[in-house]
């Protein structure tokens, strides 16, 4: 399992809940930011995740293939963050 969505699941985040933030994430990547904050994880752990990304930013690509989602959309995401 990838480790963003084993994370998330450690923290008794539901499927429908990861997958509504990795929706969210392809669509508006600064709207996820404030979804994540609703989820209740605490800031270390969060923060320990974030390093994760950061470190390997392929984990989110795994975690939209394993969710099924569409990646052509979280490229479009990563392009909006750039800008």
């Amino acid at each position: 399992m990838n480790p963003i969505i084993a994370m998330l699941k450690e923290h008794n985040i539901s499927d429908a809940q990861i997958n509504e933030l990795f929706q969210t994430l392809t669509a508006n990547p600064m709207a996820a930011m404030a979804t994540i904050a609703q989820l209740g994880i605490p800031p270390e752990k969060l923060q320990q995740l974030m390093g994760l990304v950061m470190q390997n930013p392929n984990l989110i690509k795994e975690a939209v293939n394993e969710l099924g989602l569409d990646m052509e959309k979280v490229e479009a995401a990563k392009a909006q963050l750039k800008q």
